[in-house]
């Protein structure tokens, strides 16, 4: 069986919902994996922030607007007129559900539940279109097998037996229509798995059901060796290996979730980029297999910080390494590259949520200076060692940039440059035009 997700853009009207269909009716048996329609949960987000602030008239107003966007979508979406009245009674009683936090007091708990309601409605609608056009279909309501637990990681083990007696209970079926991104917390309340978490849902499913693969549609076709927002003439990169995909998606490639790529890869089930709008095209296949002696594609991460932090102390003195990455540890913020030399670490970090309270600790070590709105561009491939002049191929082509950071040899796969963020998309041509021309 495969597992096939669809993000917003893909079912973000009557018209998309319908394409979606036509794809996965080919009487093979699957299960699907939606997203909210596009724009609802940025609505859901703003009606919360109402909430918040105690402003009720703000919260309906928002509300209204958004159910007038369901309704039209069931016009145009249902040509049974009993069908039609099914989905409005389905909208109806979401949207009374969503009006009832005006009369309670609002916190993170209640967030997440309105959050889940996306992801509720597309399926909800979608099965009910399914069942209008014939099709042998089934809910999956993910919120009765998708689980995290005490800190907010899958509990794998819990997804896959309690997923396997929800199929069991409804057998037979070849389309089964599932929720992305929604899940339950250890403690049973709703909870979800962030933002792009629809990519990892897919994942985790593919994983508990042994697919034979993990299909992921969006709106563009596969993984591109560059931005197609500052590069013209990018190309989709046809076959990845899991690395290669993981160090892409990490450092920048918006078509896929970070998180995705780890279940599938622990599991060896390949993962398919397609796209709904082009179904024919080829996309790209990530795998345990790579191209070797290639370098594939190049990626941008924006909003990068660096910190460096000198110190004469540091010379020939163990432990100073411990005790910088223990104050990053103890903030909760993660580092993306790093550098060291006789006499000072560098470092790069994408939350500054915390970084006063780093900075002030980094202080007691050393010299600290921070440098804000910086880019991490990188260069991924088949680059181990013995695969002499990569490396300086990407350098050489970035001779006109001024190169803050370089970092290589934490992975057979990945080279990285830091940059200012005004060098950003001069950096990512002269990239394509030395490696890919």
């Amino acid at each position: 069986m495969k597992v096939l997700k669809f993000g917003g853009t893909s079912v973000g009207s009557a018209v998309r919902m319908k394409d979606v269909a036509k794809l996965i009716c080919d009487g093979n048996q699957k299960i699907v994996v939606l997203s909210a329609m596009s724009g609802t949960t940025n609505s859901l987000v703003e009606i919360s922030d109402y909430f918040y602030k105690s402003n009720t008239s703000g919260a309906l107003e928002r509300i209204n607007v958004l159910e007038q966007k369901y309704n039209e979508v069931i016009e145009d979406l249902y040509s049974k007129i009993e069908y039609k009245t099914e989905a409005i009674k389905i909208i109806k009683t979401n949207f009374e559900y969503l009006r009832s936090f005006s009369k309670a007091v609002f916190t993170l708990f209640e967030e997440k539940a309105i959050l889940a309601q996306g992801e509720l409605l597309s399926t909800a609608m979608f099965e009910l279109y399914l069942k209008e056009i014939g099709e042998n279909c089934a809910l999956l309501p993910a919120l009765d097998y998708m689980r995290i637990d005490k800190n907010a990681e899958p509990d794998t083990a819990f997804i896959a037996e309690n997923l396997d007696k929800v199929l069991n209970s409804i057998p037979d079926k070849m389309i089964y229509i599932t929720q992305g991104y929604i899940c339950r917390n250890f403690y049973g309340e709703i909870d979800n798995l962030q933002r792009g978490g629809s990519d990892y849902s897919a994942s985790l499913i593919g994983a508990a059901i042994k697919a034979s693969e993990i299909q992921i549609w969006t709106d563009i076709d596969g993984m591109h060796n560059n931005d197609p927002r500052f590069v013209e003439g990018t190309k989709p990169v046809p076959y990845l290996h899991f690395e290669e995909a993981a160090e892409l998606a990490y450092f920048g490639a918006k078509i896929l979730h970070p998180t995705c790529i780890l279940p599938a890869k622990l599991n060896n089930i390949p993962v398919r980029l397609l796209n709904t709008m082009e179904p024919d095209a080829p996309g790209t296949l990530i795998s345990m297999q790579s191209k070797k002696g290639t370098i594939q594609a190049v990626a941008a991460k924006d909003g990068i910080t660096a910190i460096k932090i000198k110190s004469g102390r540091m010379l020939l003195a163990h432990g100073f390494l411990r005790k910088v990455f223990e104050i990053f540890e103890s903030h909760h913020t993660s580092i993306d590259m790093i550098t060291t030399s006789e006499v000072g670490v560098s470092v790069t970090i994408d939350n500054t949520k915390r970084l006063d309270e780093i900075v002030n600790s980094l202080k007691k070590l050393g010299t600290v200076t921070v440098e804000s709105d910086m880019v991490i561009v990188c260069v991924v491939g088949d680059l181990p060692t013995e695969n002499v002049g990569f490396q300086a191929k990407a350098v050489h082509a970035l001779k006109e940039i001024p190169l803050r950071m370089i970092s290589y040899g934490g992975s057979n796969y990945n080279v990285s440059f830091l940059i200012n963020a005004e060098d950003k998309k001069k950096a990512l041509n002269a990239l394509s035009q030395g490696l890919f021309s």
